[in-house]
């Protein structure tokens, strides 16, 4: 991969989809933003989240609540902005633990070849016949309500997403010449991983953790609405689309309708952000 990264032609070619470019830079940008507010989302929302107004439950938009207010009277926007940090942090903590475990198991596979090889697939196929989501309730039930077991179970879930697809890229980067002439100079192995394949093969994972990072934001929000995940009064996202469900029919949908919109949102963001990514990657391989 690193001989043919080297070799991408440009000029033309960043001319053929600039409708795709700007999708993935507005679906960028919409990624920037829910990291600056996932950072300063309680500093500065316009309201405090979490204060009960019981003389304006159900409130309209106005100037004070934009977005109007909830069952309790307390401000929806106010509660979409503090909630980003939460609903954000968990998912970022799956992709993070399942990539990282992700990679040094693609790794490891490749490198090993024989026997760890097939142990290793073996293992992700097992694992890969679980549903994230099933296993996250299944652990939500036996250790509790709460973000800490079923984080965990969509880490195991989600590493299967990574690996199987690292681990064929760094076989074929296994069999480079320069990884061989590396070996003969004596280059130690953790050398080899750390200085050679991880940063060329960092481009897919980093593809992969972008695209994994909307269906783990899913699956989280699933827990949450369940209520298994976040509990109130936890602004969370997945948690306002199920505190504002029995309003629906009342007439009131306000309350799930944003936050499920600010989740369509943010999934679609990231998965357009990933597809973009990947786009690049492939035609720097190309």
């Amino acid at each position: 991969m690193s001989t043919v990264l080297t070799g991408r032609t440009r000029g033309p070619a960043t001319r053929v989809n600039p409708p795709r470019d700007v999708t993935t830079w507005a679906a960028g940008g919409v990624v920037a933003v829910c990291v600056l507010l996932a950072v300063v989302g309680p500093f500065v929302s316009p309201q405090d989240p979490n204060a009960v107004d019981p003389l304006n439950v159900y409130g309209g938009p106005s100037g004070a609540h934009l977005l109007g207010t909830d069952d309790t009277g307390r401000d929806i926007l106010s509660r979409l902005i503090s909630g980003t940090r939460s609903s954000l942090l968990a998912p970022a903590v799956v992709i993070l633990v399942s990539t990282t475990l992700g990679t040094l198991l693609a790794l490891t596979a490749a490198w090993a070849g024989g026997w760890v090889d097939r142990v290793v697939s073996g293992a992700l196929d097992v694992v890969f016949g679980f549903p994230g989501l099933i296993m996250a309730v299944l652990a939500a039930a036996v250790f509790g309500a709460g973000l800490t077991a079923p984080v965990v179970a969509l880490s195991v879930a989600y590493l299967p997403l990574i690996t199987r697809v690292v681990r064929a890229a760094a076989v074929k980067e296994r069999q480079l010449p320069y990884v061989a002439a590396l070996q003969l100079l004596g280059a130690s192995t953790g050398r080899v991983w750390f200085r050679h394949l991880l940063p060329n093969l960092l481009p897919l994972v980093l593809v992969q953790a972008t695209i994994g990072f909307g269906y783990a934001l899913l699956d989280v929000a699933a827990i949450s609405f369940l209520g298994l995940g976040s509990q109130p009064p936890d602004p969370e996202w997945g948690l306002m689309v199920a505190n504002g469900a029995p309003s629906i029919l009342a007439g009131q949908p306000q309350q799930s309708l944003y936050a499920g919109l600010v989740i369509l949102v943010v999934v679609v963001a990231f998965n357009l952000l990933g597809s973009g990514l990947s786009r690049r990657v492939l035609g720097e391989g190309r």
